[in-house]
């Protein structure tokens, strides 16, 4: 009970914070572009005359540039709204309002967590919607596996926030941020790379890839959800900019949850021995 508390209390401080508004009026924002943008291409006379199976395609491929938006917005809402929600307060000394009553701090760890968590899936599922109903009621289009795709992109907002919540233990909320959005880009370079090599048939390539993705998986979740929501065609033509030569494996995914996982655990160690 005292963790679901902690949980309702974190999801309502933080949906008041600015950053978040923010973060929805910038998906908004790009909703609203990408809805006028797929409005202006179904429209486009010279593209009514293309074959109907490639409109698809090119609509499809349109619909992955959304995507891929809205999971770049959703890692940096996670992390910009959660990033000094324990090295903040520890450097403030708000903590020690909660910390001192008759709560066990994997409690008000967990229970932040879970509160960020929520928060996390109700801005997924909010642009993450937008995105499929513009690409069906303005282009006429669907993904491939949507439910998948957009679980795939919250458990890569759930990486980010453990790992930001594992590093607000241990470091400054500056030095945090620095951190978790370092390890993002060079996962985002990485994946970037390991395609590159296996098109070049790059063996060093691919494996600097593959190690990338061992450190840091969110790209590699990225690159599993945007392969899982494409068509066979995209995949087999390299219609989509996101057409990837290979996927990460489920394997790889199990690996991201037992990553998320120990994370997790060692953020509650940390912060069970943090001097508050």
């Amino acid at each position: 009970m005292q963790l679901w508390i902690i949980a309702g209390v974190t999801f309502r401080e933080a949906a008041r914070r600015k950053i978040l508004w923010t973060a929805l009026l910038a998906a908004a924002a790009f909703l609203a572009l990408f809805g006028t943008g797929m409005h202006f291409q179904v429209k486009d006379a010279h593209f009514a005359r293309i074959p109907p199976m490639v409109r698809y395609q090119a609509l499809s491929s349109i619909l992955q540039v959304g995507f891929y938006a809205i999971d770049m917005l959703a890692v940096l809402m996670t992390v910009l709204t959660s990033v000094d929600s324990i090295s903040g307060e520890i450097a403030s000394s708000t903590i020690h309002a909660v910390a001192t009553k008759p709560i066990h701090r994997w409690q008000l760890l967990l229970g932040k967590w879970c509160g960020f968590a929520a928060m996390v899936a109700v801005y997924v599922a909010l642009t993450f919607g937008g995105v499929v109903a513009i690409g069906y009621f303005i282009g006429g289009v669907h993904p491939r596996g949507a439910w998948q795709g957009a679980s795939l992109i919250y458990l890569e907002c759930l990486l980010v926030l453990t790992l930001t919540f594992l590093f607000g233990t241990i470091f400054s909320t500056l030095t945090n941020g620095v951190i978790v959005l370092g390890l993002h880009g060079m996962a985002f370079i990485g994946g970037w790379l390991e395609q590159i090599g296996t098109v070049t048939q790059s063996v060093r390539l691919i494996n600097l890839g593959i190690l990338s993705s061992v450190l840091m998986p969110s790209e590699a979740i990225w690159r599993r959800a945007s392969y899982v929501m494409q068509s066979s065609i995209a995949r087999t033509l390299d219609f989509s900019p996101f057409a990837t030569r290979s996927a990460p494996s489920t394997t790889m995914m199990l690996y991201t949850i037992a990553y998320l996982l120990v994370a997790l655990a060692l953020a509650l160690y940390r912060f069970q021995r943090r001097d508050l």
